[in-house]
Parts: structure tokens; C-alpha cells; sequence
């Protein structure tokens, strides 16, 4: 419960005593109820958005932080319902004197109980009575609302009396935590102050624990929904981990334990140092500064730092750059410091109060004495509640004790002490050359992160202490360094944490069925050290001039030589940092089935023992960059990339002649089609190309086979095939018909239209003139794209735009134009590649996600004159790479450099969705 009630005062933005006086000479003036009512509403409207108005007008202009326009927001509030109170009683339901009963209180709850209300936050307000509801209570509270409700409000409401009260908080914590907060503010101030009374005799006294307990799991409950990290790329302001809503409920547990009325006297309960309260301040201020002008932006209550609001509110909280990007990743890097500093109070403050609070139980030290007895150390080092402890002077007396004790955490599988979190937040100073230098404080973090327990633990430890970025300065500069795109969910210090975390569960077996491969690689990889020291530097150049990678292995040889790796093998960290993003790209951007492709791929890698470390940091990386970004699809290339790279690297298919491999591949095929007339399997064997007999396996060529066959046998002009298979997350979509120019194009606007996403696309043309184009397609979740049903839909879609009944671009109309990417600005940027393919020429085509992109870029290819062989896609979050192997009418490489210019402008307009022509 809140302080004692007093009068509130007058506040500048609204006088509420000045309205009153207006509202009585309104009722002098008009007899009538209604008509009384309707011009009461317009002055009262009238002076309340003139208020906030002037309140919006401060903070965007810099002159009001956010803080203090909640609080004054609050206080115009609470003018706005007193004057409705009495306005309701004086003119339209005077209370019976004779009436005991008709008596009523107007309590703010919530966050407008604590005095603080954001521009578009409910109205949150407990109407109390004595006993039973009356005519009169029920009269005026509806006055009162609907004037709330004309005023535009959202408002919370309830209406209980005394005993309800009680009775609801014991069997509700959310009603019993809104309780907590209640706040007087009109009314009979003797029902506030009994309610008061109540709650900290009858509900609050005893159930200290059961509230702690209830609010640390609401608290985990809320993080697990909003995505469990606070290093999101776009946070929840107030819900997320990190948010004020972790303030709030440090706040809330502290005021229930210890009654008090203001944050500022956890300092007195020994609960924070003076130090942690201002961190508590700053870190109150920032938010509510964010919040507020977040809602004044978006002009409702949002709560989401999304992608589209945050260059407007990264330039309203005063952040400038020569690119906006960079304000913005400015901005977001201050956000998430701050909720970091948020992550350190919460659990010191909640973890300290969960030690002290719950029930002691008996614990496996006490059962069984010296399992976890510390076996060295034992003077700076104890296990206190199942917990690392470490004594105050442990870590000035050895530097080296900041290190050993996460490591000694590690080895004996057990939680660090709140009290020893404190003290090393405070020691952070003692982090220097010396210690950085140090052989045993290396020793003890190579360890550490190579760890065959939990090694993302220890550095998760290690980053919110703040150690990790103090030991190893350059991690330190990407701690909270966000990036500006859709693609990556976490900041770059959470994203490489979690990729080691990913190296270590692969290591574990935890993803033998996603990952077969990787999980039967990784036991032959040595020295484990190369790869985990490669994880964890991978992207450690982000944000410095230059391309990462090469500025990256840079810093990861200094950081390995420091941490005392051999020659040898820092040389292989420094070339997987260098070269880590180079299978991604291959396997996703090139087409694998190339020979020319594999052994361009080869000539990097060269070593079988790199093409291993490179597999398991590769799926590690792609993992760690957020949800839903891995799939079956990305593994199934990754796979045919690493098996086709062995091969060539042990001497096999490099033995076997083009020529004889086509003709396994036809003696396959024919095993499997003895079921057909020799004259039909001779036909569907002797229509296709090279090309085809190399690039798929058998099992597709005799469902091509077969699926030709009824196509023929029936007539049809078109027929489609569509096989969907859930490890790969793809719907392999099979388009048969007679070949004619533009078909390519066609077709991809179909699936664009029905809604599909492609991510990979071969061509064919048989040798009797029909087109056999085969699409692998993604649905928005990128998982397979369809059912029987959507696969049926789709070939009417096809069959219409074949037949000139409809234009894809007439389809794409009836879909939502807008999409997360419309916030992010990407240059386009075609380039040409006439090495990478022996036969065709390679275009790379990049630019914004939107719908009907690929449609418009193979339609301009078309009218280029070109031909598509083949088509890789890829979609980088906001930005996608479009990779095509074209020949020109004659079948040959475009090399003139006239005809690649002219091809160039084609499809760099038709990236930004004009015209081609």
C-alpha cells in the first residue's frame, strides 16, 4: 500500500480547482442534466489535452524527460478524476446524510498508483465501498467512467468493498500486487485508510516468502515470453528482461517486505549500496525517458522497440551520426547497457531476497559433507545455500580470484553467490594488463570456455558481472553492439556467447537428429581449443571499419597468443575467423551441383580437419543468430556442400569422368522404371540433358520420370508435382509444361502470390521442348510450404498466369504491402561473376525483401534475352541475395562489358520495383 493519503496539491498542468470553480458556474447556468453533462465533457476535454498537450510539447522538444511527464501526466490525471468526483456528487448525486452506506473511495492502481502514467497507458482505478453495493455508489462510478471513456481513456476498473478486498488479494497475486500499489485519490479517505490497515494485518503479514516466490516466477514467466534474453534486437521496454517491469518487481518485493514507500529506502535495509540505487535512478530514468516519447511517436502505447520506430526515437533521445544507421545502433547500444544494469540489480536484489526468504531445506553439503567441498582456495572461496561464495577481500588480495572463481563454478556445477556477484561488480577496477597477461588467469579462462560442462553459463556469468568484457577488452567493445537489421535478434556479444553454447550442446548430442553430420564430426575435432576460440572471436571486428572477417583475424591471432594456444593453432583459429562465413555463403549462394563450385570451395579450405571445424562453427553460427533462422533446408546444403568437398578432397568423384557419371545415373534410373514399357523408359531417359542426370538423385529422377509419363499419357499442359519433407523444411514444387520464354518468371510470381518463399530453384529443358523447372518453397515460417490442397491452388494460380487470365502483379496487390522491411533502407547491387562457373555466368542480385522481388528481377533477366539454369535464394532478414547461373541465347557466358552494363541498370530497376524497359 501507498503512503498515507494526502490532499493532492495543485499541480501546474491542470489546476483543478480553477475547473471547478468553471464547472459550478456551468451548473448555475444550465438546468438541464444531460445538456449539463454535454458542456461539462468540452471544458473538461478541453483543459485535459490542453495539459498533455503541453506535456508532449516539453518532451519532444527536450525540456521534459520522461520520468517527470509521467508523474506530471499522473497528477493531471488525478485532477481530472477529483473534479469528476466532486462534479458527480455536487450536481448530480449528493449523498443522503441520513445514509451511512453511501460512502465511496477512488484508489489508483497500478503503475498510476505509483504516481506514473505513460501517454497511452490505462487508467488502472479500484472503486471501494463499505459494505453492499448502492444506487448511489453505482451512479456516481458510472458518472465518473463515462466521462473517462468521453475523454478517450482506456480505464481499468473494479469495484469492491472492503471484505472483497481482502479476500480477493489472498487468493490473486496480481490483485493482491495492484493492492500493494493502491494509491488515494478521491472520496472518503477513512475506506482508504482501513483497506490500508487491512492488507498489511490480514494479507500481507506472514506471506513474505509465498509473494517473493510468486513474483520471481511471474518475473521468469515473462522473460520466457518474451524471448528469454534482454539483448533482443527489438526489446519490450516494459515486459522484456531488463525493462522497468524487472524494476518494478524489485521494487514491489522490496516494498512487501520491508513496507517501504520509496526505492530510495531499500538503501537503508541494506538492500542496495548508494551506488546501486543510482543505478537504480538512472537506470528508472532512461527507460521511462524511452518509453514515454516511444508512445509519443507511435502515437499509441507501444511497447516495442521495434525496427521502424527506433530511428525516429533514437533521433528524439538526442542520438546523431553521419548514417542514421549508426545513431540507431548507438541508441540501442545504450538501451541494452542499461538493461544490463537493470539484469545486475534484479539479481543481486532478487537472488539475495530468494537466499533469505525461502524455507531452508536440507541440502547435499549437509547430507553428504565435502561433495562440494572446495579443494583449494578454501581461504578466499565457501559454498553458502548451495552457492559459490567468495570472502570481500578475496579478489583484492588475487586478481587471479576473479577468473578462478566462475571457474571453480564450472567445475563443481554449482550457482555463484549473489554476495560474490556483487562483490566482483564492484572489483572490476582490479581488471588490468597484469591480469589480462597473466598465464594462470589465461589457463583458467581457456578453460572456461572450452568447457565440456557449460560454457555459454560461465560466459553468460562472466558478461553480466561485466568481467568478460574487463578480461578480453576487445569483447569488451562489442558488449550491447547491436546491429541494425532484421536478420540478427541479438546483440553481437549474445550472439557469439550463445554460438559457443551451440558448439557445446552439438559436442553434448543434443541435436544428433538436426545435425547428424556435425554431431559425428565434431568427435574427431582436434584440438577442441581451435574451434571454441574461433566461436567465441567470429564476429569480434563487428562495428570496426573494414570487412570483419579479415579485421577479425587480426584480433583473434593477439587474443590467442595471450591466451597461450601454440602457434599451430592459433593459425587455424585465425583462418576459420577469417574464412567463417565462406560455407555459409557457398552452400546458400552457389550452385553446390557446379563441380566448379566444389572445388573453388576446396581451394579454400584445403584441409579435411578446417572443413570439420568449419561445419560445426558454421550450423553454431547460423543457430546463435535468433529463432526460426535455422532450418532443414540450410542443413540439407550444408551437408551436400561438406560431402561433395570430402569427396574431392580424398580423390573421389574428382577419379570419375563427367560421362560416366551421367550414365550411372541413366542405369540407375532404368533399375527403377523396369516396371515401364521398354519404348516409354527409353523416352524419359533420352530427353534430358547432362545437367539434369548430374544434379539430382535417383529417387527425384524416377518421380520426374513417372510424373512425365501420366502428364504425357493424359494430355496436359501443365502439370505440377509437390512433395513436401519436414527435415529439409521445403516443398519441393515439380513444374512441368511446354517450354516458352518468360516461364521462369511466370511461375515465381505464382508462389509469390500464394505466398510462398523460394530458397532454391533448378531449370530444365528437355530435348522435345518442354520445361521441367524444379522449386524448393518455404512458407512465412520457413517450414514446408503446402498440403495437397495449397499445392492444387497453386497450379490454378500457375495454369492462370500461363495462360495471360492474370498478371502476378495484379495478385501481389491483394497482399499487405507492408512488412518489417520497409523500415530498413538497402542498396541495391547487382555484380557479375564469370569464374564461377565454367559453363554460365554467375549474377548476384541484392536488395529489399518485399513482395514479388524475385518475380520482378527473373523478368527482367528474361528480357534481357537470358536463360536461368539455376537460382539460389536467400533472405537476410530485410536484405536478400538472388543468385542466378545465366547463358545467353546461344547458350554462352555474357562477357561483353556494353551487355553486362545494359543488364545491370535492367535489374537494378527492376529491384527497386520499376519497369524494366
Amino acid at each position: 500500500m501507498s503512503a498515507p493519503a494526502k490532499k493532492a496539491p495543485r499541480t501546474v498542468p491542470l489546476d483543478g480547482d480553477i475547473l471547478r470553480q468553471d464547472l459550478t458556474a456551468l451548473g448555475s447556468r444550465i438546468a438541464p442534466r444531460d445538456e449539463l453533462r454535454k458542456e461539462a465533457l468540452v471544458l473538461i476535454k478541453g483543459a485535459f489535452q490542453n495539459a498533455r498537450g503541453r506535456i508532449k510539447d516539453q518532451v519532444m522538444s527536450g525540456k521534459l524527460h520522461g520520468l517527470e511527464a509521467a508523474r506530471q501526466l499522473s497528477a493531471i490525471q488525478d485532477s481530472v478524476i477529483q473534479v469528476l468526483y466532486d462534479f458527480a456528487v455536487k450536481e448530480f448525486y449528493p449523498p443522503s446524510k441520513k445514509d451511512a452506506s453511501e460512502q465511496l473511495t477512488v484508489v489508483a492502481t497500478g503503475g498510476y498508483g505509483r504516481g506514473e502514467l505513460a501517454p497511452g497507458s490505462d487508467v488502472d482505478l479500484l472503486f471501494i465501498r463499505p459494505f453492499k453495493p448502492t444506487e448511489w455508489d453505482q451512479h456516481v462510478i458510472e458518472f465518473i467512467l463515462y466521462m473517462l471513456w468521453d475523454l478517450g481513456l482506456k480505464v481499468g476498473h473494479a469495484t469492491r468493498s472492503l471484505p472483497e478486498c481482502v479476500r480477493l488479494a489472498k487468493q490473486d497475486i496480481t490483485i493482491r500486487t495492484a493492492l500493494l500499489e493502491a494509491r488515494y485519490l478521491w472520496g472518503d479517505l477513512s475506506l482508504y485508510n482501513q483497506l490500508r490497515k487491512m492488507f498489511w494485518s490480514e494479507i500481507a503479514t506472514g506471506s513474505g516468502q509465498d509473494f517473493v516466490e510468486a513474483k520471481l516466477a511471474e518475473r521468469d514467466e515473462r522473460h520466457r515470453a518474451q524471448g528469454e534474453s534482454r539483448y533482443l534486437v527489438e526489446p519490450n521496454i516494459k515486459e522484456g528482461k531488463g525493462g522497468l517491469r524487472d524494476l518494478q518487481t524489485l521494487y514491489w518485493i522490496g516494498k512487501y517486505l520491508y513496507h517501504v514507500y520509496d526505492a530510495a529506502d531499500l538503501v537503508q535495509h541494506n538492500v542496495f549500496t548508494k551506488e546501486e540505487y543510482k543505478t537504480f535512478q538512472n537506470a528508472e530514468a532512461f527507460l521511462w525517458n524511452v518509453r514515454v516519447k516511444l508512445h509519443y511517436l507511435m502515437g499509441r502505447a507501444e511497447e516495442r522497440l521495434s525496427f521502424d520506430a527506433q530511428p525516429g526515437l533514437a533521433a528524439a533521445m538526442g542520438y546523431t551520426a553521419e548514417k542514421p544507421r549508426e545513431a540507431v545502433e548507438n541508441f540501442m547500444r545504450a538501451y541494452f547497457l542499461v538493461a544490463k544494469d537493470v539484469g545486475g540489480l534484479t539479481r543481486i536484489f532478487c537472488k539475495a531476497l530468494e537466499v533469505q526468504n525461502r524455507k531452508r531445506r536440507r541440502s547435499i553439503a549437509r547430507i553428504m559433507p565435502g561433495f562440494l567441498k572446495l579443494r583449494s582456495n578454501s581461504d578466499d572461496f565457501f559454498v553458502d545455500t548451495g552457492r559459490l561464495n567468495a570472502r570481500p577481500d578475496a579478489f583484492k588480495r588475487d586478481k587471479v580470484n576473479l577468473l578462478r572463481l566462475f571457474h571453480m563454478a564450472d567445475t563443481k556445477g554449482i550457482g555463484v553467490h549473489p554476495d560474490a556477484m556483487r562483490t566482483v561488480t564492484r572489483s572490476l577496477d582490479l581488471i588490468d594488463d597484469g591480469l589480462r597477461n597473466d598465464k594462470e588467469a589465461n589457463r583458467l579462462f581457456l578453460e572456461m570456455l572450452t568447457s565440456r560442462n557449460d560454457p555459454e553459463k560461465s560466459l553468460k556469468r562472466m558478461n553480466e558481472a561485466g568481467v568478460l568484457g574487463r578480461f578480453v577488452p576487445e569483447f569488451g567493445r562489442i558488449v550491447a553492439l547491436m546491429q541494425f537489421n532484421m536478420y540478427h535478434h541479438y546483440t553481437v556479444d549474445e550472439h557469439l556467447i550463445r554460438a559457443v553454447g551451440n558448439v557445446a550442446s552439438i559436442e553434448r548430442g543434443e541435436h544428433g537428429n538436426e545435425h547428424p553430420i556435425a554431431h559425428d564430426m565434431i568427435k574427431r575435432i582436434a584440438p577442441r581449443e581451435v574451434l571454441y576460440c574461433a566461436m567465441l572471436l567470429h564476429d569480434i571486428a563487428k562495428g570496426l571499419p573494414g570487412d570483419h572477417s579479415k579485421v577479425g583475424a587480426d584480433i583473434a591471432r593477439a587474443c590467442c597468443q595471450r591466451w597461450g594456444l601454440p602457434e599451430s593453432e592459433t593459425t587455424s583459429v585465425v583462418w576459420l575467423v577469417e574464412h567463417h562465413l565462406v560455407m555459409s555463403d557457398t552452400a546458400q549462394r552457389r550452385d553446390i551441383t557446379d563441380p566448379k563450385t566444389v572445388r573453388d570451395f576446396v581451394d579454400v579450405v584445403q584441409s579435411p580437419e578446417l572443413l570439420r571445424m568449419l561445419l560445426v562453427l558454421t550450423i553454431a553460427d547460423i543457430r546463435a543468430v535468433g529463432p526460426g533462422v535455422w532450418n532443414g533446408w540450410k542443413g540439407q546444403l550444408l551437408r551436400e556442400l561438406y560431402f561433395e568437398a570430402e569427396s574431392v578432397m580424398s580423390g573421389g568423384d574428382s577419379t570419375k569422368s563427367h560421362s560416366s557419371r551421367v550414365e550411372e545415373a541413366k542405369q540407375a534410373l532404368t533399375v527403377q522404371l523396369k516396371d515401364m514399357s521398354p519404348e516409354e523408359r527409353d523416352r524419359q531417359i533420352s530427353r534430358h540433358y547432362d545437367s539434369y542426370w548430374l544434379t539430382l538423385d535417383t529417387a527425384t529422377h524416377e518421380r520426374h520420370a513417372r510424373m512425365l509419363a501420366e502428364a504425357d499419357k493424359k494430355g496436359e499442359m501443365l502439370a505440377l508435382d509437390a512433395v513436401s519433407n519436414a527435415f529439409r523444411a521445403v516443398t519441393e514444387i515439380t513444374i512441368y509444361t511446354p517450354d516458352h520464354p518468360g516461364l521462369f518468371s511466370q511461375v515465381t510470381g505464382a508462389i509469390a502470390a500464394a505466398g510462398g518463399s523460394i530458397v532454391d530453384a533448378k531449370v530444365f529443358t528437355t530435348s522435345d521442348g518442354f520445361a521441367l523447372d524444379v522449386f524448393s518453397v518455404q512458407d512465412a515460417e520457413s517450414g514446408p510450404f503446402g498440403d495437397a490442397e495449397r499445392a492444387q491452388r497453386l497450379k490454378q494460380t500457375i495454369l492462370r498466369i500461363v495462360r495471360g487470365e492474370v498478371q502476378p502483379e495484379a495478385l501481389f496487390s491483394k497482399r499487405p504491402v507492408y512488412n518489417k522491411a520497409s523500415a530498413f533502407k538497402v542498396s541495391p547491387r547487382v555484380s557479375f561473376d564469370n569464374e564461377a562457373s565454367h559453363q554460365a555466368t554467375v549474377i548476384e542480385v541484392r536488395g529489399r525483401d518485399r513482395v514479388g522481388f524475385l518475380h520482378d528481377v527473373s523478368t527482367a533477366l528474361f528480357e534481357a534475352g537470358l536463360s536461368i539454369s539455376s537460382a539460389m535464394i536467400a533472405t537476410y532478414g530485410e536484405r536478400v541475395v538472388d543468385v542466378f547461373y545465366v547463358r545467353d541465347g546461344f547458350g554462352h557466358k555474357i562477357v561483353h562489358t556494353g551487355r553486362l552494363k545494359a543488364i545491370e541498370d535492367m535489374l537494378l530497376r527492376a529491384v527497386e520495383g520499376n519497369k524494366t524497359s
